[in-house]
Parts: C-alpha cells; sequence; structure tokens
C-alpha cells in the first residue's frame, strides 16, 4: 500500500510551485507531479506558459527581468528547498468519489492523498504552423500574450499583427495599440464575434487596420518573424504583410482533459468552477489554482496568488480534518 500524502499537487506553474511552497513551509510535505514534456501542437513543458517565454518584466522582484524558464526553475529550486518532491509524471485521471483520493500517472503510479490543488493551467490555442511554432519557441516575436511581451522594446513602433476576432483578440489589440505603430487584426471573417463595446474602442484607435476575410498560412522570418503570408478566405489570393511581431488570440484551452469523469464542476468555457470565494471546488478537499479555473487574466502573478490562496485554504482545511 503507498503512503497516503497530506497533499498533491497537480501542475507545475507559478500557481503550482507556489502553492507547493506554502505548503512545504506549513509542514504538509507536498508532493508535485509535474508532467512530461509534449507536444500539443506547441509545446507543453512542465513549468507551463512561462517556458515559451523569453522574457518577463512585469513579475516584481527581477527589475533586469527574467527569462519564463529561468523563474521557474527558481520556483521549483525554492519549493524543493523546503521540502516539496517531486513527480516528472502526467496525471492520467483523477478519482475524487474515495478517501484518500487516487491519482494515477502516466507510468502506472498511484498517488494517494488526502487533499488535492489542481494547477495544470491553460494552453494557448496556435495556428500549427511550422514556423508560427518554431518562432514561438525561440523568442523569434510570436506570442500568445500582448501583455506578457507587447511592452518590449523589440515591439515598439513596429507593425504588429494580431490574429483573431472575440475580445481576446480586441484586448490585445487595444493593449499593443500603445506601443506599436500599425497594428493589424487578421480575421477569417467579415466581421468580429467580439463585443460591440470592446470592437468600437479598438476600431476607434488611429494605429489599427483591420484585414477581414484573412488566414495566416505562413510566417516569414528565419531567427526573427520578417512577415506573414495572408490567404483571402473568399478569393484564394495570397498576399505578404510586413510585421515584426505576431500575436495569436484565438484563445486558450485549459488542461483539464484528465478530469473529465471526475465529478469536478467546470464552467461554460471549461474551466474549472470554484465556489464565490477562495480555491474550493465543488468537492471537499480538492482546490484549483491558476489559469485552470481563471479564463480572465492569466497572469503568472494573478496565478501564484491563486497558489498562495488554494495552499492556504488547503492547510485549513486539513487542519479540520484534523491533519497538520
Amino acid at each position: 500500500m503507498s503512503k497516503i500524502e497530506k497533499m498533491a499537487i497537480i501542475g507545475s506553474g507559478p500557481a503550482g510551485w507556489t502553492a507547493a511552497i506554502y505548503a512545504a513551509r506549513a509542514d504538509l510535505e507536498p508532493v508535485c507531479v509535474v508532467g512530461v514534456a509534449k507536444q500539443n501542437p506547441a509545446p507543453v513543458l512542465p513549468g507551463g506558459q512561462l517556458m515559451l517565454t523569453t522574457e518577463v518584466e512585469n513579475y516584481p522582484g527581477f527589475p533586469e527581468g527574467v527569462t519564463g524558464p529561468e523563474m521557474m526553475e527558481l520556483f521549483q529550486r525554492q519549493a524543493e528547498r523546503f521540502g516539496t518532491r517531486v513527480v516528472s509524471e502526467d496525471i492520467d485521471s483523477c478519482d475524487f468519489s474515495t478517501r484518500p483520493f487516487v491519482l494515477r500517472t502516466s507510468g502506472g503510479q498511484e498517488v494517494r492523498a488526502q487533499s488535492v490543488i489542481i494547477a495544470t493551467g491553460a494552453t494557448a490555442n496556435w495556428l500549427g504552423l511550422e514556423n508560427e511554432l518554431r518562432l514561438a519557441t525561440s523568442g523569434g516575436g510570436v506570442s500568445a500574450c500582448a501583455v506578457c511581451d507587447g511592452a518590449l522594446p523589440v515591439y515598439r513602433k513596429q507593425p504588429l499583427a494580431v490574429v483573431g476576432g472575440g475580445d481576446t483578440a480586441m484586448e490585445e489589440a487595444s493593449y499593443l495599440t500603445k506601443f506599436a505603430s500599425t497594428v493589424y487584426i487578421v480575421h477569417r471573417r467579415n466581421e468580429f464575434r467580439a463585443s460591440k463595446t470592446m470592437q468600437d474602442r479598438v476600431l476607434s484607435a488611429p494605429n489599427v487596420k483591420v484585414l477581414w476575410n484573412k488566414v495566416v498560412v505562413d510566417v516569414l522570418g528565419a531567427d526573427a518573424i520578417e512577415g506573414i503570408r495572408l490567404k483571402d478566405t473568399e478569393t484564394g489570393e495570397e498576399s505578404t504583410l510586413d510585421v515584426k511581431g505576431l500575436f495569436i488570440a484565438i484563445g486558450h484551452s485549459p488542461a483539464t482533459a484528465f478530469l473529465k469523469d471526475s465529478g469536478l464542476e467546470f464552467d461554460d468555457k471549461g474551466y474549472i468552477r470554484l465556489r464565490s470565494r477562495g480555491s474550493q471546488t465543488n468537492i471537499e478537499g480538492v482546490f484549483a489554482a491558476g489559469d485552470v479555473a481563471d479564463s480572465v487574466y492569466r497572469q503568472a502573478i494573478t496565478a501564484a496568488g491563486m497558489g498562495c490562496q488554494a495552499a492556504l485554504d488547503c492547510e485549513r482545511w486539513l487542519a479540520g480534518q484534523g491533519v497538520h
């Protein structure tokens, strides 16, 4: 019979590692199941979306900036310093119908735990183009987060493109208008899905241009983006647009596939539904933190804050169960 853990944390981004730091310092001896690298279609790596971010300049405490992978390494080292144990596997399924809870890993292990924090994040939806993914992972000017990257010097006073037509695309484009010379919004239809308010805000900006009925079929450039190749969805005609940055804003998908039969409740976007306050899910003893439960902010610092909340909520819940 395997050991019964006090707390198991699933996920290894800012939310997961912050939860681990707080839990470990509270002597809860957490085990963190960090996942394994895979392609989906962009790389999905232990450490979450920050592993695809070359420069992080908006996280407090790093006045000179830090790369996403470096930051996640520091988070992990801090968590391990206080005694967090790491399991480098994916969780394939969770059984929350019995206590202790049972987590089954891709390697055939069973992790039995009295409480669980889910912090598996959400992955950006990509176009799936070879050069798009190559330049995204190498820091070559392709990004899925304007708020994260748009203020970097490389994008200032440059022509930039945003792909999408929903509220997320409008938010990204609106943010970029403060830095770019021109913001091109590339949309495959002849009207946006975004709310009228969001559309009006963006379309009233003098440096925004909309390219209707266009899709991106290639990203140009060797080490850095030099432009994008577009195809007209009505005529099939192809053209080239010179830009120095490409921001993909076609949504995110929460990493919850392994939870489909777990009994957890999800919102209409597929994110884990939390109670009105805190990090408690609909199942007692199961908590969630970070982008897997947050479709709005999706920032490293908000994920870390939610990880802190989840660890404190979980600690108090365990204390109420007589576990210290």
